[in-house]
């Protein structure tokens, strides 16, 4: 079964850049479809990004759009997450989840929802603070 791993997480000063990273241990994420979603303590688990699995479509949640860029690189089977300026909001868990692409092209409200996905790693901390 595929597995998700979160890494690259941390502590950074408001301002900042990080790039977080989305592999796999299992099989290939080439076919997947992939979202990084963020959980603040005590709030819901948030769309931020998402790539399908040609790379040829990205999305972004709007308080995310022009400071964070997603991408992907295959021959790693990796997803980035490059975030840029970061704010203290930005401070959360940072989740990424895989569904299949099945050949089809799907809108930005299906990455934008949690139970799209079927996979789902463990997540890895990212704190903003001065």
């Amino acid at each position: 079964q595929e597995h998700l791993i979160e890494s690259g997480g941390g502590l950074v000063h408001p301002g900042d850049s990080l790039r977080i990273s989305c592999t796999s241990s299992g099989p290939t994420l080439s076919h997947s479809n992939i979202g990084w979603f963020r959980q603040a303590p005590g709030k819901e688990r948030d769309f931020v990004a998402g790539i399908s699995h040609n790379a040829a479509y990205t999305h972004y949640a709007d308080s995310v759009k022009g400071r964070f860029s997603i991408s992907r690189d295959y021959a790693k089977n990796t997803i980035y997450l490059q975030m840029n300026n970061l704010k203290p909001e930005d401070t959360a868990i940072y989740y990424c989840g895989a569904f299949d692409a099945n050949g089809l092209v799907y809108s930005t409200s299906y990455y934008q929802y949690y139970g799209s996905y079927e996979h789902w790693g463990q997540g890895t901390m990212v704190t903003v603070s001065p």
